[in-house]
Formats: C-alpha cells, structure tokens, sequence
C-alpha cells in the first residue's frame, strides 16, 4: 500500500473516531483512543516515509511521526503541543506552514514550506477532517523533502535514459537479426517462392525451408519476417545444430534458478521467451534431439512452454519458422524425426532449389557480389562473358554460399581489372575440375565441364533419368549429351 493510501486510511478512521458517541473530554483524548485502538496507529505512521504533522481543529500540535523529524528536523519534545501560530511568530523552526490556512479555508491546501535551521525547502500538503457538525476537528499534513524528491527523479532519469538505451540496443540487435541481403530471383522456380511468401508472410502460418546448405534458407526466413505484422518484434534465431543437445533444452526454454548445477541464481529466460510476440527461427531442425522434438511439439500444439525446474507455464504469442538441409522423411524412416512433428511444421513447405537448377538466378547473383566486393575493396572489375560462361555451368556443391566466397576471393586477387577465364581456370576451386584443358577455347572449356558434370553425375546417381534430376534438365538430353561428348554409358560405374 502506498504512503497516499495509508494516509487515507488514517483520516478515514479518524473520522469514524471523531462522528461516533463516546463522550471524549478534549480532542487529545480522541487522539489517544485513536492511537491505542487503530492497529498501533504511532507503529504505521513511523514507517511512512513522508513526515507526518497533526494538530487540532485550533492549530495545536498534537502529533508527529519519526519522518517528520527526519524530513524537517525538529523533535517531538520542539513541538507536541505547542500552536502553529506561536511558532510561525517566533520563526526559528519554519515558515510557510499551511494549517492554520486549512483551518481557515476548510480545504486541502498544497504549498511550499521552509524549514529555517536547515536551509532547505519541503513540499506541504495540508488536508482538514471535520467532525458531524462540519467544523474542522484535526489537520493533517504531509511534509516532503524535496532533496529527497529531486534525488528520486534523478534515479527516475537516469532509468528513462539506460531504458532508452537498452530500447535503442534492442532495435539495433533486431535489425542485425535480418539480413540486409535479398534474395535474387530470376528463375521461375524462385519467383514462385517469393509469389507464396508474399501470400503468407502476413499470417502466423508455421514454416518449414528445406533445401541443401547454401541455398539461403536463411534470407528466406528473414523475407517472411521482414514482410509480416511482427517485423518490427523480437525475431530470434537459433541453430540446433550449434548447440551441444544438452544444452539445447536450456537456451530453447529457460531455467529456473538452482534448477541443475551451475545454472544461475536468477534463472534463465530462453529463447522462446524472448521471442514472445515475434517469431523465433530453428534453423537446422533435423538436428534437434528426439526428447526437445516431444517439447517443441508441445509448444506447437498448446502455445506455451514451462522453464527447467518450474511447473508453472508460460504463454506464448508467437510465429515458429523452421529450416533444415535434411531430408526430414528419410530422418522420420530411420526414427531420428517425430512424423508427427514434422506435419505440425511442415504447413506450409518452402523448398530452395541448388543453383545448379537454377543456373538463371547465377548471372544476376555474380553481378551482385562482384558489384558489392568491389565497393567493399574499392575496385573496379568486370567479368569477361567466356568467364561467366564457365561459372554458370560449375555445379557450386556449396551452392550461393560458396559462389560469393569464390568471387570475394577472385575480387581481391585480381590486378587487371576484369575477370578473365584464365582467372577462372587458375583459382584453386577449379583447379581438379578443370585440369585437363590445355587451352583457353571456350567451346573446347565448355565441352569439357558439361562432360565432367555430366560423366560425375551418371557415376553418383547410377541412371541418366537420376542424373537428369539431380542437373536439372531433361533425360533425352543427358543421352544426347553423352552422345556429343563421347559418353559411353556402358562404360560407367553401375
């Protein structure tokens, strides 16, 4: 209960003293039997932590409390008893003092008193409470220091500016969470992705991305988020695959303190928590050990999560986007992924292709690192159309991942000012892959990585039609391929 409503209290049952029938011989006999039947009336004025003043309805003083001598310091034995009126005259003790003016006016009267011996000034709050016929019986009056004030909005500052602080680092926090990147989408494949995103990243619709690393899933999840309700809301992601399994519990759902050794006395918030109200992403799912994936759909179904030693729960509100390189039905075949858990996630499927399907998101996609490493490194570069023929056609296993790596390095290697195909043929990550060309034709560089792609395929994937699949064209023309480039089939590893 607050100082306010303790005080308020006081004069209520003040007043219940003072109307009711008992036949008190003066006001300080009221004042007694009030002090000595409502519940220790001295016991709860001395823990108020403003000062305290009561007199009579003529001005005599009858009480203090403990802060009034705090606040003021003047003692009991300076003043009970003695009138407000007699020591606004001698002027040693204060000045400004506001009772007799209550007194006068019958009314709650605000004012700014001055405490003489210490040089200091106080806020005065003067309120009347009347006996049944309308006259003021006793004025309260409330004292606050106002050094004691001025420190308190001080404390209060300096929590508004560490508050606008932490709101400042929180924003920033969020916006590094997003990547700046965007996605490049010239394949039709890609373009249909960005048409659904566009469909669903308004709902709280849950998410899963799969395709193989590299591929950005990453960028996909944070184009849902950057173009959804929540955008400007926590947006946490977690990788399942970084951290340890035993530790996984932990960060997902927060702790309680002393829930295990070495955890914190104050407990832990987990991600989930922090993610309330925005949307939290668990990149690599298929990592997460079978005992969290019971949790997660848990918190799937029922919107809530308990933390590590506690049996309360807490609700959530937020959108759970997942993201794997895995092939989840393989994992559910082999009991590694709950099937169940897989169809809570698995609303709304978005599957990024390698680029090696997509070879016309490449070109694009070169231009764009090569503009933006050339900013980076304060270059200029361009790229010979013989060059890009050859990137265009590399399978990259390390998909857009290892393409920007590869032309960040050959941007900062390069003294010309433009990327030829012996630029290409030179750097390491080419150097197995084209070993055997003794020339810069393109025709004869072209033929050459079509039939090692073509010839690497047919021995991993064992049939033209996988081979097909896996390089993104059609069988007819892998057989047509293999006859051009002296393919013979037969040959192959089974």
């Amino acid at each position: 209960m607050k100082d306010k409503d303790i005080l308020e209290e006081i004069q209520k049952e003040m007043k219940k003293i003072i109307h009711n029938n008992v036949d008190y011989q003066n006001l300080e006999d009221k004042l007694d039997y009030f002090v000595n039947n409502y519940f220790d009336f001295k016991e709860v004025a001395n823990h108020l932590f403003d000062g305290i003043y009561i007199s009579d309805g003529a001005g005599k003083t009858l009480f203090i409390n403990d802060a009034y001598t705090r606040v003021t310091g003047i003692t009991k034995e300076e003043i009970i008893g003695k009138n407000v009126k007699d020591i606004m005259d001698k002027g040693d003790l204060y000045k400004g003092a506001v009772t007799l003016d209550v007194i006068r006016e019958k009314k709650t009267i605000n004012s700014i008193g001055r405490i003489v011996r210490l040089n200091k000034d106080v806020l005065v709050t003067g309120s009347p409470i009347f006996d049944k016929n309308g006259n003021v019986d006793l004025v309260v009056i409330n004292n606050r220091d106002f050094t004691e004030l001025k420190n308190l909005e001080e404390e209060l500052d300096i929590l508004r500016r560490a508050n606008k602080k932490v709101g400042e680092e929180i924003r920033f926090l969020r916006s590094q969470q997003i990547s700046k990147k965007r996605i490049i989408c010239h394949s039709e494949k890609m373009k249909s992705i960005f048409s659904l995103i566009d469909t669903i990243a308004p709902t709280d619709v849950t998410v899963l991305i799969t395709g193989e690393s590299g591929t950005g899933k990453e960028l996909v999840a944070d184009e849902i988020v950057h173009r959804s309700d929540r955008r400007d809301r926590p947006f946490i992601k977690v990788n399942c695959a970084a951290i340890p399994g035993e530790l996984l519990e932990s960060e997902l759902f927060g702790y309680v303190g002393g829930a295990f050794t070495d955890s914190k006395k104050s407990g832990k918030v987990g991600m989930f928590e922090l993610a309330n109200e925005g949307t939290i992403l668990l990149d690599e799912i298929g990592d997460m050990p079978l005992k969290l994936q019971t949790k997660l759909l848990r918190v799937l179904q029922h919107k809530e999560i308990t933390r590590l030693g506690s049996t309360n729960s807490i609700k959530l509100n937020l959108r759970i986007i997942a993201s794997t390189n895995q092939n989840l039905k393989d994992q559910i075949r082999t009991g590694k992924f709950r099937e169940d858990l897989y169809y809570r996630l698995n609303v709304v499927p978005l599957e990024i292709e390698p680029i090696r399907k997509r070879k016309d998101d490449i070109p694009p996609l070169i231009y764009e690192f090569l503009s933006s490493f050339c900013r980076k490194y304060n270059k200029e570069i361009t790229i010979e159309k013989k060059a890009m023929e050859i990137l265009i056609n590399y399978p990259w296993p390390g998909n857009i991942r290892e393409l920007e790596n590869y032309i960040e390095r050959i941007v900062v290697i390069n003294t010309t000012g433009k990327i030829h195909i012996r630029d290409v043929m030179s750097l390491s990550s080419f150097d197995e892959f084209l070993a055997d060309l003794s020339d810069y034709n393109l025709k004869t560089a072209v033929s050459s990585l079509e039939k090692r792609i073509i010839t690497g395929a047919l021995e991993t994937f064992g049939s033209t039609r996988k081979a097909a699949k896996h390089l993104g064209i059609e069988q007819s023309t892998v057989v047509k391929k293999c006859k051009s480039l002296g393919i013979v089939l037969s040959e192959l590893k089974k």
